[in-house]
């Protein structure tokens, strides 16, 4: 299957399958993604993107990032 046919049934299935599979397949897929930091500045813009039109805002985002920060964490910087 290639890139594009795998695209379009991913876009043909209903929203509830595509999240699913978003939340199964993407933490997979991230694995090797993160080790490219050229693809992660790639990627940022695109999921700063998803953000906005979303209407969350980057200091949401930021708040909720900091709740799953291990405890130990807080305070350091």
């Amino acid at each position: 299957m290639t890139p594009e046919e795998l695209k379009e049934a991913v876009l043909a299935l209903d929203s509830d399958a595509k999240k699913a599979f978003l939340l199964d397949a993407l933490p997979e897929l991230a694995k090797d993604a993160m080790q490219d930091q050229m693809f992660l500045m790639q990627l940022f813009p695109i999921f700063l993107g998803l953000l906005k039109e979303s209407g969350i805002e980057l200091s949401q985002l930021m708040q909720l990032a900091s709740m799953f920060a291990p405890t130990d964490a807080v305070g350091q910087g």
